[in-house]
């Protein structure tokens, strides 16, 4: 049963992520090369708020549903600390989905996993981080002195696997 409860929270866990509201119009993309990424702070699914420390030398953004599961379930098969030992953090976009979802089903699923999951769940705080950017892809943002040197569209679990370890 507790499988089930899962699964349906998961499957509404970025229901409507992918979706671009009125926030994502006129916009200064956030994600740009040169651009830093220290003043960043995202509450985790603990609602514990994290600023990028300057060790961080990738960040994963999930704008989308399916590619939120597919960071997810790849996270889910490493050990907790995995994240933090390759000097990456994970961002999920929760904020196109309605109040009311967020607060009964993805939150209350997320808090399952065992690795970090920093949310954005403010479509105007969002917006920045999404212009310009294709939603539908895993991205995986390389950063060296805060600031932003690489930005790398990606689809696949195998890719975010080769692009978290590799020592670019």
């Amino acid at each position: 049963m507790k499988k089930i409860v899962l699964t349906l929270a998961l499957m509404l866990t970025f229901l409507g992520c992918s979706s671009k509201g009125k926030e994502d119009a006129n916009v200064t993309p956030s994600l740009v090369v040169g651009k830093s990424l220290k003043s960043l702070t995202l509450n985790d699914q603990f609602e514990k708020p994290h600023t990028l420390d300057a060790g961080t030398q990738k960040v994963i953004f999930a704008f989308s549903k399916d590619m939120a599961h597919t960071c997810n379930d790849f996270f889910a098969t490493q050990k907790p600390e995995y994240l933090a030992e390759h000097h990456a953090v994970f961002i999920a976009d929760v904020s196109a989905a309605p109040s009311l979802i967020r607060s009964m089903f993805i939150m209350p699923g997320l808090k399952d996993f065992k690795h970090t999951v920093l949310i954005f769940e403010d479509a105007t705080k969002a917006a920045p981080f999404r212009a310009k950017i294709d939603t539908e892809k895993i991205i995986i943002v390389s950063l060296k002195d805060d600031k932003i040197t690489d930005i790398k569209p990606i689809n696949s679990a195998k890719e975010l696997k080769e692009e978290i370890e590799s020592q670019k």
